[in-house]
């Protein structure tokens, strides 16, 4: 005695384009939250930027995270605005 299928069989397993996250601000908003960790972690471990005259009399602190900050909102600004640009 034979059987026969009354539906066509289907894969027990997902395809694994299906697992990844379908919403596309996902991966930007990952990368600028990643850029300000960074910062984050520049400001409690990273140097300082001494500077000093000529004679080293008069010396000036600044925490490299400012610089660092700068450059880091300039680029967050650009990855939003490509990213999260609505179509027309």
């Amino acid at each position: 005695m034979t059987s026969a299928a009354h539906e066509p069989m289907t894969s027990l397993s997902t395809p694994s384009s299906e697992r990844r996250p379908r919403d596309a601000g996902t991966w930007p908003s990952i990368a600028i939250g990643l850029i300000w960790f960074v910062v984050g972690l520049d400001a409690l471990f990273g140097p300082d930027i001494v500077t000093s005259n000529g004679s080293g009399t008069n010396t000036s602190s600044t925490p490299s995270a400012v610089v660092l900050a700068l450059f880091a909102f300039l680029t967050s600004w650009v990855v939003a605005r490509y990213a999260f640009r609505q179509p027309k």
